[in-house]
């Protein structure tokens, strides 16, 4: 079955490799000179494609600082950021969509980001976005899903917390809206994520249960969960990018830098390569290494109607002769003519010695 999809001119699917994603998110620290070198940073890096996230505060929240307004979990990286403050450092402006858009496509990225709400979606198809993300908080928003669905702009789903009910919801309404193939990706909304709560196993059941090209979209540190899920078969993979961690940032601990992208796109990639085809035997790239292979050898001279034995016979390397699978059947043989040290056992040379 080819469920793939058209992203911003690259095919995305079955058959093809890992299509990448930077995700910027909030790693701009509200400069648009930083913005717009995390673009040039991404396409350096081999990146397919630079995300924004589409919001204001004032759509995202309430500007209120008390119960649960307030991020009270002493693990989170934001603890004790108020909801509205902590949309107001993480937001892009919206003014600065069309400059970091037109410096994606002079660097060859695809133009994407996540609409947080109505306003956004038409924001965003002003701007010529390429593709549309829903958000793993948003996925249950249906009225934002459908809307998407219907701008007739390839749409990605992020499945962090989504039930399997939920997520056919979600499915659901984006084909009857207009996106016949929605990309999902599998995603563990805890920031960071750890690589035990991947659960990458779910890529094969959502291919399987939704008939959908899936992907990743990764919050673990480093690249190994995200090559893994290439391996797994992710046709799209979402990355955290920032030029420096050090930098600080809201997003910025759980953000690959430059090099690490570099060697996510280069390492997913090679996932992808070795993923082939059920085959046993050789190769075409192993025919050469078949002499390396031991096999029988005659290890001493000897005269024609000599019988072999275990001391003039022997599986050694190279491969040129029997397989050594040979040797207790030729056992007791004798040679049809003379032969000398180190020649390679045939059939031609055999023949059974006739009892009395």
């Amino acid at each position: 079955m080819n469920n793939g999809i058209s992203l911003g001119g690259h095919k995305v699917g079955e058959g093809q490799p890992p299509f990448i994603i930077a995700e910027m998110s909030g790693n701009h620290n509200q400069s648009l000179e930083r913005a717009l070198a995390i673009v040039d940073a991404a396409a350096e890096a081999g990146a397919h494609a630079l995300k924004l996230q589409t919001y204001t505060a004032d759509t995202m929240t309430l500007d209120l600082a008390q119960g649960e307004f307030v991020i009270d979990d002493e693990n989170s990286l934001w603890h004790g950021e108020t909801l509205y403050r902590l949309y107001q450092k993480a937001h892009t402006p919206w003014d600065w969509h069309e400059p970091i858009f037109q410096r994606c496509r002079e660097r060859g990225l695809v133009c994407i980001s996540s609409p947080f709400d109505a306003t956004a979606v038409d924001f965003l198809l002003e701007s010529g976005v390429d593709a549309l993300k829903i958000a793993s908080f948003e996925n249950t928003d249906l009225a934002l899903i459908r809307k998407a669905a219907a701008s007739g702009l390839p749409v990605i789903i992020s499945t962090g917390l989504a039930s399997l009910a939920e997520l056919d919801m979600a499915v659901r309404t984006a084909r009857e809206a207009g996106c016949e193939r929605p990309v999902l990706l599998k995603c563990t909304s805890s920031y960071p994520a750890t690589p035990a709560d991947a659960n990458l196993a779910t890529l094969a059941h959502m291919r399987e249960a939704f008939a959908c090209p899936v992907g990743l979209s990764d919050h673990t540190p480093g690249i190994g969960v995200a090559v893994a899920a290439a391996a797994l078969g992710a046709c799209v993979i979402e990355k955290h990018f920032t030029l420096r961690r050090a930098d600080g940032g809201v997003d910025a601990a759980f953000s690959l830098q430059p090099e690490e992208l570099a060697a996510l796109v280069r390492e997913t990639a090679r996932a992808w390569q070795a993923i082939g085809e059920p085959r046993y035997g050789a190769g075409e790239a192993e025919r050469a290494s078949r002499k390396f292979r031991r096999s029988l050898y005659v290890v001493e001279d000897m005269r024609a109607g000599e019988i072999l034995g275990p001391h003039n016979l022997r599986a050694i390397r190279p491969g040129f002769g029997l397989s050594p699978q040979y040797y207790e059947t030729v056992l007791g043989m004798a040679v049809t003519r003379d032969v000398t040290r180190g020649t390679a056992l045939t059939w031609a040379l055999l023949k059974p010695v006739r009892g009395d």
